[in-house]
C-alpha cells in the first residue's frame, strides 16, 4: 500500500474522531470529563468497551500466538467470562453504592487515605506501562508503513500518535471517549471480519477443507489437561484469566470509569454481561484469523517472521493485497487508540480525583489543572513508548499480562481483604506491603521450581498468588473491627 494512501486513510479517520470530539464536548461542564454526568446509554458503553479491552495487543499478538500455543488462549478467555460475572455482581454494586468517580475512593472509605493513594499509585504505574505497550504497536505500524517512507524518526511517529489522542480527549474526556470508542470498535470488528474473508477467499479450497487443514496442523488444540507443570495447563490459564479480569477490569479505573458513566447499577451490569459475551466471540475470531494466517504462510512457502507479533502485518502488507492491508491498518489503529484514549483519560481522572480531590475546586481551576495533568500523562506515555521500543523482544500481549501479574496483585489483595473481611489495618504499612508482595512473588516464581527440582512453569497463576500474599501480609498487620 502506498504511503500516500496510508496517510489519506489516517487523515480521514482522525478527522472523524475530531468531529465526534467536537460534537460531544459541547456544553460539557468540568466534571463531565470524569463521569459523563452519569448519563451514558449502556449499549453504547458495552460496544465501545470491546475496543478498549482488546487493544492493538490483541489485534496483533493473539493471531500471532496461534503458531506457538494454538487455541489455548481461549482457556484464558473462558476465565475472563467468569471474572466479568464477579465484577458485575460483587464490585459494581460497591462502586455504585458509594457513588464513586474514582474506584479507589472505596479504599479510603474502607481503610483510609493512605490506602487510597497507594491503590491509585499502583493503578497509575500499571496503566502507564500497559498503555505504553499498546500505543507502541500503533506507533510502530505508522513508522513501518508511513514515516519510514519519508525518513521521519520513530520519536516523531510516537509524538504524533499521542498528540492526536490528547487533542480529541482534552475537553470531553470520558464523555467523548464513549462515542469515539464506539466508532473505533466498529472499525475493529469490520477489519477483523473482512480480514478473515479476504484470507479465506485466497485459498483454492472450500470451508470444510480449510477447517480440516487447520485441524491437521494442530492449530485447533484448545485445552491442556494432561500436564499441570505446563504454563498452558487449563487450570492455570482459566484461573489466570479469571483473576486478570477482576484485577485489570474490576479494579482498574480505566474500564470501570466507563461502567460508572451508566445511569444505574442495573444498566452497568447489563453492559458488563453483554460485553463479555461479545468479547468471547471476538477472541474466537482472532484465534481463527491466526490459524488462517499460519495456514496461508505454510501453503505459500512464506518464511515466518522471527517475532510472532509481526506475522499479521507482514502478510497483510506484503502478500494479501491492498484490502487486507487497509483492514489491518484500520484495525490496529482503531484497537490501539480505543485502548489508549481511555487510558489517558483514566490516568488523568485517577490523579485529579484521588490525589488532588479536584472536584472540590472552582470550575475554572478544575479545567486548568485537569488540562495540565492530561498533558503530563501524555508526556509520560511518550517516554514509556520509547523505552519499550528500545527494549522489546517478545509478544506484546505476553508482556502486558506478565506485568499485570506483578502490578495488579496488590490491588487484588487490598480489595479482597476489604470486601471479604471485617478487619482494619495499620495504614502506614500498606505501601510497604504492596511493594513487598510482588517481590515475594518474583522470588517464588524463580526459586520454587529450583528448590523442588522439577520443570514446573508458572503462568498467569502468579496474579492470584501475588494477591494472596498481599492478603496474608495485610492480615498480619490487622485487627478486628468492633
Amino acid at each position: 500500500m502506498l504511503p500516500i494512501v496510508v496517510f489519506s486513510v489516517l487523515l480521514v479517520y482522525f478527522l472523524l474522531l475530531l468531529s465526534i470530539a467536537f460534537l460531544t464536548s459541547q456544553k460539557s461542564d468540568s466534571l463531565s470529563f470524569f463521569n459523563a454526568n452519569k448519563n451514558a446509554p449502556w449499549p453504547l458503553v458495552a460496544f465501545g468497551m470491546i475496543g478498549t479491552s482488546l487493544s492493538g495487543a490483541t489485534f496483533i499478538s493473539v493471531p500471532g500466538k496461534v503458531g506457538v500455543s494454538q487455541f489455548t488462549y481461549f482457556q484464558v478467555v473462558l476465565g475472563y467470562v467468569a471474572g466479568y460475572v464477579v465484577v458485575a455482581l460483587v464490585l459494581l454494586p460497591v462502586y455504585y453504592k458509594l457513588n464513586l468517580i474514582s474506584i479507589y475512593g472505596y479504599l479510603e472509605t474502607r481503610f483510609g487515605r493512605i490506602t487510597r493513594l497507594t491503590g491509585s499509585t499502583i493503578f497509575l504505574v500499571s496503566r502507564l506501562i500497559g498503555a505504553s505497550l499498546r500505543l507502541f504497536l500503533a506507533a510502530n505500524v505508522l513508522q513501518l508503513y508511513l514515516f519510514d517512507h519519508y525518513k521521519i524518526p520513530f520519536e516523531i511517529a510516537v509524538l504524533t500518535t499521542i498528540f492526536l489522542i490528547w487533542i480529541y480527549t482534552l475537553k470531553g474526556g470520558i464523555k467523548t471517549i464513549i462515542w469515539t470508542d464506539t466508532l473505533q470498535t466498529l472499525f475493529l470488528i469490520w477489519s477483523l471480519i473482512t480480514s478473515i474473508f479476504v484470507i479465506y477467499k485466497s485459498f483454492d479450497s472450500n470451508f470444510d477443507a480449510i477447517l480440516t487443514a487447520i485441524r491437521t496442523k494442530g492449530y485447533f488444540k484448545t485445552f491442556v489437561f494432561d500436564d499441570f507443570k505446563s504454563e498452558l495447563f487449563f487450570g492455570k490459564q482459566f484461573l489466570g484469566g479469571f483473576f486478570i479480569t477482576i484485577a485489570m477490569t474490576g479494579l482498574d479505573q480505566d474500564l470501570m470509569q466507563k461502567n460508572l458513566t451508566c445511569r444505574t447499577l442495573k444498566d452497568a451490569q447489563k453492559n458488563m454481561f453483554i460485553f463479555s459475551i461479545i468479547l468471547v466471540i471476538i477472541n474466537l475470531l482472532f484465534l481463527f484469523l491466526g490459524a488462517l494466517l499460519y495456514l496461508y504462510a505454510l501453503e505459500n512457502n512464506i518464511q515466518l517472521p522471527k517475532k510472532t507479533d509481526n506475522l499479521y502485518p507482514t502478510l497483510a502488507f506484503y502478500h494479501l493485497g491492498w484490502v487486507a492491508a487497509l483492514c489491518f491498518l484500520l484495525g490496529i489503529t482503531a484497537s490501539s487508540y480505543a485502548s489508549a484514549d481511555s487510558a489517558l483519560t483514566s490516568l488523568t481522572t485517577s490523579f485529579c480525583i484521588d490525589f488532588l480531590k479536584i472536584e472540590q475546586f472552582p470550575e475554572k481551576s478544575i479545567i486548568k489543572i485537569k488540562n495540565l495533568i492530561h498533558l503530563l500523562f501524555s508526556l509520560l506515555l511518550f517516554v514509556g513508548i520509547l523505552l519499550f521500543f528500545y527494549t522489546s523482544d517478545y509478544a506484546v500481549i505476553d508482556a502486558i499480562l506478565k506485568i499485570a501479574t506483578y502490578t495488579y496483585g496488590p490491588l487484588l489483595g487490598l480489595y479482597t481483604f476489604g470486601i471479604f473481611t471485617n478487619y482494619t489495618i495499620n495504614e502506614s504499612w500498606v505501601p510497604f506491603i504492596c511493594f513487598l508482595s510482588p517481590i515475594l512473588t518474583i522470588l517464588i516464581e524463580n526459586f520454587l521450581p529450583w528448590l523442588l527440582n522439577n520443570n514446573y512453569k508458572f503462568g498467569y497463576e502468579l496474579l492470584p498468588l501475588n494477591g494472596l500474599l498481599t492478603v496474608l501480609l495485610l492480615y498480619l498487620n490487622s485487627r478486628k473491627l468492633n
